[in-house]
């Protein structure tokens, strides 16, 4: 059974009291006085050596592109180092996950996998370096958990140049980002079926005539996390913008958000791995701590169940995690039914603890002081991003019944 190493136990320790110094004394300005999360996210980037790790592992993939290899995922660290980094960040804001995650990840990641050497080398460098922040732009408002099928937003061939037309909605770091990809329909004057029409990439600089980006949306959660939405009026992009330059790069711009969506759910399983951690240290000192009628909660039946429940909660994803990095190790991507089943157990599992944790803190536990509300409100979006739990359902349902 995997386990973490003395290295990683080094690891953790690093990033805990990283986050401790850094972070926590932050999470007023974060939640409440709507400060971005970049600086603290560069912060550590300095501190732990990524953004030279990020240059090096760019640096891997531009030569892969060059030498003609295939754009795949390949393993260029340890997949438990990046684990640990998200479930320590969750412990005490999982929407500087949420930020880092499209930036580094969803945005960077797709121009490297579609990009010619030459886009990788414009915009996905600076992304990964966090150097810049970026966006990862598929959602509509009226597309949410059917984002391909139901895209409206265009892109309309116009000479050597194309026009996008469209909103996209609920865009992390969509009010600040300096780089978007972002996902278009290709209107070709035919009469086929919208749904059906070829899905384009494309990569969008801040400032384009034609591009607006909102203000920060106010949300329930995640404060640490900005969102927003992108507008496009008769944006015009050369074929430079698009992603591959061809309007058939391997791995097209459908795959390519499948493939993101696999990756994008099994990350939740740490996310939700973090506030689980957290929720249940801030129950199990509380309820050692808190007395009635001279003796301490955590010696009553109702308590004690709960705990007992937070921690099957807490081993089951535990062990979701360390299956995900061994099989990574091991160069084993999950199944679509997979990743959505991860998604899904541990998305409710978060909310469940974390709704659990309140409860044992009662009127302590409704207040911002003891944080446990705070992370409930974080984990509630799990069971909404990267697919809703409905649609999680669904997705486990047809890959496993698929021909």
């Amino acid at each position: 059974m995997y386990e973490w190493t003395e290295e990683h136990q080094a690891i953790i320790g690093f990033v805990r009291r990283f986050v401790d110094t850094e972070v926590r004394p932050h999470i007023d300005d974060l939640e409440h006085n709507g400060v971005p999360p970049y600086d603290v996210l560069r912060k550590m980037y300095v501190t732990f050596g990524l953004k030279d790790m990020a240059q090096e592992n760019f640096q891997r993939q531009l030569d892969r592109k060059l030498g003609g290899e295939p754009s795949q995922e390949r393993r260029t660290s340890d997949p438990a180092a990046q684990m640990i980094t998200t479930i320590e960040l969750c412990r005490v804001s999982p929407g500087l996950v949420t930020s880092l995650g499209v930036s580094t990840g969803l945005a960077a990641g797709t121009i490297n996998k579609l990009g010619t050497p030459a886009q990788m080398q414009r915009w996905a460098l600076d992304l990964m370096t966090l150097d810049k922040v970026g966006a990862w732009a598929i959602t509509e408002p009226d597309s949410g958990s059917d984002a391909l099928g139901g895209m409206r937003t265009s892109a309309k061939r116009d000479g050597d140049e194309y026009v996008l037309n469209g909103q996209k909605t609920w865009i992390t770091n969509g009010p600040y980002a300096d780089t978007i990809v972002l996902y278009a329909k290709l209107d070709d004057g035919s009469n086929d079926d919208v749904r059906n029409r070829k899905v384009l990439t494309f990569v969008l600089d801040k400032g384009m005539e034609g591009l607006d980006q909102s203000r920060p949306m106010r949300k329930m959660g995640q404060h640490g996390s900005p969102t927003g939405d992108v507008f496009l009026h008769d944006v015009r992009v050369g074929k430079d913008r698009l992603l591959g330059e061809t309007e058939e790069p391997l791995g097209g711009g459908r795959q390519s958000a499948k493939d993101n969506f696999v990756a994008e759910r099994a990350g939740v399983a740490a996310m939700s791995l973090g506030i689980i951690d957290e929720c249940l240290k801030i129950s199990i000192e509380y309820a050692k701590q808190r007395k009635l009628w001279g003796t301490a909660i955590s010696q009553f039946q109702l308590v004690q169940l709960k705990l007992a429940q937070m921690e099957v909660a807490r081993v089951n994803v535990s062990n979701l995690v360390f299956s995900h990095i061994e099989r990574s190790l091991n160069g084993a991507v999950p199944t679509f039914a997979e990743a959505s089943a991860m998604k899904l157990y541990s998305a409710q599992a978060a909310c469940q603890v974390a709704d659990d944790a309140i409860q044992i803190l009662g009127g302590n536990g409704y207040i911002a002081e003891y944080r446990v509300e705070q992370l409930s409100r974080d984990a509630r979006v799990l069971r909404i991003y990267a697919g809703t739990d409905e649609m999680q359902v669904v997705a486990i349902a047809k890959d496993l019944t698929r021909p």
